[in-house]
């Protein structure tokens, strides 16, 4: 079977599977989580990914893209799909300025400038609460349901939104995987001061794709907050809930590539949230404690990801469809 066909059928599982789930239950919510975070990954994977540049403080942008299209709403009754543009300007605008000063940093100093970017941002979203509501958080007015106004009475809806960001941010990640860019930033991965020597202007390239990356993940900040309703600064701006989930996302599936997130985000956010469902009554901790303990084993057991796992799976179907 070719990777093309595999694609296509994961595609319309995707699309076919909302439609067995309950539009008001639980796992409808999962899995709109579900493609959101991977989408959110997807958009981490260009700068963490295709760069090499592991930052730690896309909850930045994602706060940023949730604030500016709720407070639009609240203040002038603007819909959320123009909120989420001009999110996304912002996000963009954002990811432009922390970029300057820290493309040239590498490894663990990127990671740490970048985490306490995004800690500045909780921080001003906290005591900023005229704008932002404070600590007390936001919460997304009902209006009439209606596509234009981004409100809908189920989950369904919402649902189909969280996979067509999915498979557009996927789509932009290969173009810019297969394209010019993506030449260059895996020239720069390799070896920087190679890529210069040729001609690459590292520091453009790389903050060209954190722009990219920082508009992507503000906009999908407009589409959790259309499904969470109500967020704060300590969860929309959080590193641990927000940045370093989405890096993991991406990591464990399989960082650099485009299936890599997805898996990723198919295997951590449905397991996390069944580990709540099993064990969050039994002793405080104790679900986390075990979700843990399999994240730990996963990686042993594929330290270079779920997309190892995919790759043997196509080789096996090609094999046979060579017989």
């Amino acid at each position: 079977m070719k990777r093309w066909m595999l694609v296509v059928l994961v595609i319309v599982a995707a699309a076919l599977l909302p439609l067995a789930l309950n539009p008001t239950g639980y796992w409808i919510r999962v899995l709109t989580f579900t493609l959101l975070f991977a989408a959110m990954a997807q958009a981490w994977n260009l700068i963490g990914g295709l760069a090499n540049q592991t930052s730690l403080g896309h909850a930045a942008f994602f706060g940023i893209g949730a604030y500016t299209s709720t407070i639009l709403l609240l203040k002038f009754g603007i819909s959320p799909w123009i909120g989420m543009i001009a999110g996304g300007a912002l996000g963009g605008l954002a990811a432009f300025i922390i970029a300057i000063p820290t493309m040239r940093l590498q490894g663990h100093y990127f990671a740490l400038a970048t985490l306490a970017f995004g800690e500045v941002m909780r921080v001003i979203a906290n005591v900023w609460t005229p704008l932002t509501g404070g600590p007390g958080g936001l919460s997304v007015p009902f209006v009439p349901p209606s596509f234009a106004a981004y409100s809908f009475k189920q989950l369904l809806p919402h649902t189909y939104i969280a996979l067509i960001a999915l498979i557009i941010v996927t789509v932009i990640f290969e173009v810019i995987r297969r394209g010019a860019m993506g030449y260059r930033l895996r020239a720069i991965k390799e070896n920087p001061a190679a890529a210069e020597v040729i001609g690459i202007d590292t520091t453009k390239v790389k903050l060209q794709t954190a722009v990219i990356s920082g508009v992507l993940m503000a906009m999908l900040g407009t589409l959790y907050a259309q499904v969470a309703v109500f967020f704060d600064p300590d969860t929309v701006f959080s590193a641990a809930a927000i940045s370093i989930r989405v890096a993991l996302i991406a990591i464990l599936g399989g960082v650099g590539t485009p299936i890599g997130p997805i898996l990723g985000a198919l295997f951590i956010i449905p397991v996390e949230e069944l580990m709540n469902d099993l064990f969050s009554a039994g002793a405080a901790g104790l679900s986390q404690l075990i979700f843990g303990v399999i994240l730990i084993a996963v990686i042993l057991w594929r330290p270079r990801g779920f997309i190892t796992v995919f790759d043997a799976l196509i080789a096996r179907l090609s094999s046979r469809g060579v017989r």
